[in-house]
């Protein structure tokens, strides 16, 4: 269906109810959104850039190669092979870089905790101590805020370390896949030397041969996924809370019309958090009921929100997508960004309203908004700023509109220690169930869909991908805003369970109380899933590696350098891995190597498949090769134990306890 605005018609693409609504009144009248830039451009991508045999590394080129033409190959000789190899390399380095840069605030913001130096606090001890733990830290005598402060500092180490040892958290990983990363040397020893020398080998006249150059895109990643990421989600945790499930909603209806309206958009919790703190605050709330307004309404966009929604409930009123049509419905005071996937259009777009768009981290300002430097060591401060200048907008504000029959419920809130705790509780939680119920068949395999939402394609694939998931009794996790576009889909409630899922997974969710997709968190979040994927293969059962798992991962609308870095991590840890689409089609040797021969040297390869059924299916299709491999794809007989039964078990877990009836 398309959408009609103002006369014309708008891109075909737009699914979503709400955007729909927004876009069809006369208060968004005038406002240029991507969708009409896109229609506006009217050509299609570049087919040299869409395959990625354009080179712009050096000063001689740009150049255009042919795969298999001679005279078509670079100035300096480059092959097609080498040239997308490269720019696929340097995209996981930018990716990595992000998730670096935020990672290193969140680890130094830990510290200024750990000092007392923030309105923040530690608040889950227990992980701190496992931390310290794997870090090799004496905790005999000490406090808990001297111990954050050992913690953090051994954490920050870990970016700008010169020596070769690998870095800490790698011990987490499988003992087989250790060996495999040490084998072909992989591991990565510090995050920031392996994103320079990545920057290094792809410049022009380094590394010329693929294959090497696809062992540091993996430690690269490697660096990433099992470094800093996995870091800033430990101590975001330890300082905010480790989430656990949660009621909240999502979509555009959550903004208030009664209400001065805040979106926080972007990455780094540290903001979004002191934000939080700073609305309830009595003199902000007074403030805010002398401008005429009952208070002060935050909501998320992008992965700051997903970070608030599964620890506070704050809700999440868009994702990547939706950043414009939040603003659209001119019922918005300010929305403050710091770094990532903020859209510079937005400044544009808030021209039409009395919204304010202010930036707060000096790595990301922008022409046309207001620049508010958000200071760790005064965060209350910086965040009572903020919100002074979004409840003097309230008294400004015009005709609004609000689709209020839009939002959806929701339960987030899902990491590593909750799905243990929900599937055992508190003194059996383990990951039994889980595995058993695989082995059962009940559960076919697990999947995730992470990562963008992207205007090149339709914004229904998360949901279409997910629905033929889990109706095949695949269960889902997901993060960013993925995780998002699917509670908009309504699949983030239990109650989804018995309206979409299969019936095995359908008795198993129901028994546990969870929904078939599972919100586990931000983009900088995917490290859970790694945790999750180790815990699954430490309990036994189904192999001894991360790559034996019937697992598959999905990031069909990327649209972000991290999402390439997030998919080349969990293919560097074994995991089947298959995007709508890649810029590695233009060389023959380099697609067939990621697509391929990756699988034989990591056990986890890259996939491409542009049609979301036959995406899903192809991950289904992964999930029961894996069954198959590990003897566990024959339909069982189900039989109910009684008693005696269970005693002739012996020292093997009594399942029954966790969920349905073991086989």
């Amino acid at each position: 269906m398309a959408v009609k605005r103002n006369g014309c018609e708008g891109c075909a693409d737009i699914t979503c109810v709400s955007s729909k609504q927004v876009l069809a009144q006369d208060v968004s009248k005038g406002v240029k959104t991507a969708y009409d830039r896109i229609k506006a451009r009217g050509t299609s991508a570049c087919l040299f850039g869409s395959t990625g045999t354009c080179c712009r590394h050096c000063n001689m080129g740009p150049c255009q190669i042919i795969d298999g033409v001679e005279e078509m190959i670079g100035v300096c000789g480059a092959t097609a092979a080498t040239v997308v190899a490269r720019g696929f390399c340097r995209t996981i380095a930018a990716g990595a870089a992000a998730h670096t840069d935020h990672a290193r605030e969140m680890v130094k913001g830990f510290i200024e905790t750990a000092k007392g130096n923030s309105p923040h606090g530690i608040k889950d001890v227990s992980k701190l101590m496992m931390l310290a733990g794997q870090f090799g830290i004496d905790t005999e005598g000490k406090s808990v805020n001297e111990i954050g402060v050992e913690v953090g500092e051994k954490a920050l180490s870990e970016f700008g370390k010169q020596d070769d040892a690998p870095l800490t958290m790698l011990k987490r990983a499988p003992k087989k896949r250790q060996a495999i990363w040490k084998k072909l040397g992989v591991e990565p020893r510090s995050v920031d030397r392996e994103v320079t020398e990545m920057m290094h080998r792809t410049h022009m006249g380094v590394d010329q041969d693929y294959r090497n150059l696809m062992l540091q895109a993996s430690r690269c990643s490697l660096s990433d996924g099992w470094g800093s990421s996995m870091l800033s989600t430990e101590l975001t945790d330890i300082m905010f809370g480790t989430p656990e499930p949660i009621r909240a909603q999502v979509d555009l209806g959550v903004l208030k019309k009664d209400q001065v309206n805040v979106t926080v958009h972007g990455h780094e919790p540290l903001l979004a958090e002191a934000l939080c703190l700073a609305a309830q605050e009595p003199d902000m709330l007074k403030l805010a009921k002398q401008a005429g307004a009952k208070g002060i309404n935050l909501a998320g966009v992008c992965c700051t929100g997903n970070e608030i929604l599964m620890r506070r409930g704050i809700p999440v009123a868009a994702g990547f997508i939706q950043q414009e049509m939040v603003l659209a419905t001119g019922a918005v005071e300010a929305m403050v960004v710091d770094v990532q996937c903020v859209m510079q259009s937005v400044a544009q777009v808030a021209k039409s309203f009395h919204t304010e768009i202010i930036t707060t981290n000096y790595r990301a300002k922008m022409p046309d908004a207001v620049h508010l430097q958000f200071e760790e060591h005064d965060a209350m401060g910086s965040a009572k700023a903020i919100l002074k200048r979004a409840i003097g907008n309230y008294k400004k504000r015009g005709k609004c509109f609000i689709p209020v029959d839009t939002k959806l419920d929701v339960v987030v809130g899902f990491s590593h220690e909750s799905i243990s705790y929900q599937l055992g509780g508190r003194f059996r939680g383990s990951y039994r169930p889980l595995n058993d119920n695989i082995i059962n068949g009940r559960i076919r395999g697990v999947a995730a869909i992470v990562g963008c939402d992207n205007y090149k394609l339709a914004d229904d694939v998360h949901e279409k991908v997910a629905k033929e998931l889990i109706k095949n009794d695949v269960l889902v996790l997901a993060t960013g805003c993925a995780a998002t576009s699917l509670g908009r889909a309504g699949l983030l409630r239990p109650e989804a369970a018995r309206e979409f899922a299969g019936p095995g997974l359908a008795e198993v969710c129901e028994t546990v109380g969870i929904p078939p997709v599972l919100h586990m968190g931000s983009c900088v979040d995917n490290s859970r899933l790694l945790i999750a994927a180790t815990a699954m293969v430490e309990e036994g059962g189904l192999g001894e590696d991360i790559c034996d798992l019937p697992l598959s991962g999905t990031a069909p609308l990327w649209m972000s350098e991290k999402a390439v870095a997030i998919g080349q991590y969990f293919a560097a840890s074994g995991a089947h891995v298959i995007f709508q689409n890649l810029p590695t089609t233009g060389s023959k040797d380099f697609h067939n190597y990621i697509t391929k021969e990756h699988e034989e040297v990591y056990g986890g390869l890259w996939e491409v498949e542009e049609d979301p059924i036959k995406l899903a299916q192809k991950m289904i299709a992964h999930i029961d090769k894996k069954r198959a491999e590990l003897g566990i794809d024959k339909k069982r007989e189900r039989v109910l134990f009684d008693m005696e039964m269970r005693r002739d078990l012996g020292g093997i877990p009594d399942a029954g306890c966790h969920g349905p009836a073991a086989e």
